[in-house]
């Protein structure tokens, strides 16, 4: 499957979801920027995938992320969605423009909802959601020292 085809639209995610709900598949979902991807999303996404049998990434657009990050994104939404989509182990990413990823959880019920473990469940947008649905929400260790942010603030320092 190309990347590309791994974009889903909104209105196309509930059918896909649905199939590999039908086939016995466990649907992981998690969100974020992923502004510029490095070690520690990359970590986080595979352990994420290895939870359940398919990983859909909630991908927050320009307009999001620009309300949650001033100054950012740096890179625009298509070319982060392709670039997600590029990894073997995310198999859908949806573009959501809310502050929150809540209604695309609502959408796709996922049996495993997972954040990084710099969150507390109960601080997990739609946790209430999936646990009512008989799903888990989890967290998973995220990889010390790795942050777009910091990132970022490397680069500005060794450009001053």
């Amino acid at each position: 499957m190309w990347s590309k085809d791994k974009i889903l639209s909104r209105a196309a995610l509930p059918a896909v979801v649905a199939d590999w709900k039908a086939q016995g598949q466990r649907v992981v979902f998690t969100n974020g920027c992923f502004d510029l991807l490095h070690l520690g999303h990359v970590d986080y996404l595979e352990k994420a995938r290895h939870l359940g049998d398919r990983l859909v990434v909630g991908l927050n657009t320009d307009a999001s992320v620009s309300c949650l990050k001033p100054g950012r994104p740096l890179q625009d939404e298509m070319s982060r969605a392709r670039i997600l989509a590029s990894l073997l182990f995310v198999d859908a990413v949806v573009l959501f423009d809310e502050q929150t990823p809540l209604a695309l959880i609502e959408t796709v019920l996922p049996d495993i909802l997972v954040k990084g473990d710099d969150y507390a469940i109960s601080g997990i947008v739609g946790h209430e959601v999936v646990l009512a649905n008989g799903g888990q929400v989890l967290t998973v260790p995220l990889v010390a020292g790795y942050s777009t942010t910091r990132i970022v603030e490397r680069i500005r320092q060794l450009g001053s």
